[in-house]
């Protein structure tokens, strides 16, 4: 088959596409013939090693996936070849073929393309948890999404507003802003302008924001701070701008306000039940229509480099797909 092949940490024009062979398939697992990958942010930085965690060389990059079930053991007897599954893996997407423990893959449900499936899981499912798991969002709240044209951004946007908040979304340039309005935002900030936190004083009445939800970092976040509400909650998701910021420990005090962290990856070993009650909200949204989401472009397997460039560059759109097969 073919797949992406890191065979050492550097940027992705010089990461090949190679013949390898097929994943072999063990008891409890599944092997999914890859229709397409989903490219995110912390794929680009873990084929450069620059994540947290490095996964050992070489390996096949691509951590989200849709396509359909090539080959199931007869333990897995639910699963029959030909189903259409979305899923996530800590790697491998990027490929022709990918094997699976069952438990790393859901039914796409008919009439979703595998595209939709490939952008779903990781940014949705963050946001779900971020929002409701961690931040409490109630209907009628304030609730400010930075970064709000990215992948996870834009899916914050999204289900705060079919949570009932008040979606307000902070984005750079009058494209990105217009794309956060198309799916759902209620209002727009542009954060590059010196005044944006008298703008959104303003739109919120001088209430401020009761949840940021913040996948950004730098000096943006600690800006934000300073104009949340009284007993607000700051999500941490990531560090998009590239410097971890420093917030004084006085702000959390004078605002009544907490930070709360938001890992996806630790969500599956440390909140299972609650990883398995979002997943079945994201699906059943998914399912009946309420919940629509964003695909970024669409590049063929043989342009997954230039997926990779546009993922980073600070005009992209949603998530990123590169089609493997059909």
């Amino acid at each position: 088959m073919k797949a992406v092949v890191v065979e050492q940490f550097a940027p992705v024009d010089q990461v090949e596409l190679k013949e390898i062979s097929k994943p072999p398939v063990a008891a409890g697992q599944l092997r999914i013939k890859v229709h397409a990958a989903g490219i995110g942010f912390v794929d680009g930085l873990k084929v450069q090693g620059l994540y947290q965690t490095k996964d050992p060389l070489p390996f096949t990059p691509g951590t989200e996936f849709a396509g359909v079930v090539d080959e199931a053991p007869g333990d897995m007897a639910q699963y029959q070849p030909g189903m259409r599954v979305m899923g996530m893996a800590r790697s491998g997407a990027l490929a022709e073929y990918i094997t699976v423990n069952a438990d790393a893959v859901h039914l796409l449900p008919d009439g979703v393309t595998a595209e939709v499936g490939a952008s779903f899981r990781a940014n949705y499912l963050t946001a779900h948890y971020a929002l409701t798991a961690r931040a409490m969002l109630a209907a009628g709240e304030q609730l400010l999404v930075l970064g709000a044209a990215g992948g996870v951004g834009i899916a914050a946007v999204q289900i705060g507003k079919l949570l009932g908040a008040r979606v307000i979304a902070a984005a750079s340039t009058p494209e990105k802003r217009e794309f956060a309005r198309a799916h759902g935002a209620d209002a727009v900030i542009d954060y590059t302008q010196p005044d944006w936190r008298d703008t959104l004083k303003a739109l919120t009445g001088g209430h401020g924001a009761d949840v940021i939800f913040d996948p950004v970092g730098g000096e943006i976040s600690v800006q934000a701070f300073r104009s949340i509400a009284w007993r607000g909650r700051h999500l941490v998701v990531g560090f998009a701008a590239g410097t971890i910021p420093a917030l004084p420990f006085n702000l959390p005090l004078l605002k009544g306000g907490a930070l709360l962290g938001v890992d996806l990856a630790q969500i599956p070993t440390r909140e299972p039940d609650v990883q398995k009650r979002l997943m079945a909200d994201l699906t059943s949204w998914l399912a009946d229509g309420r919940l629509k989401p964003a695909v970024g472009r669409v590049f063929a397997f043989a342009e997954f480099r230039d997926a990779f460039k546009a993922m980073q560059t600070r005009d992209a759109l949603g998530k990123m797909v590169v089609r493997i097969s059909s």
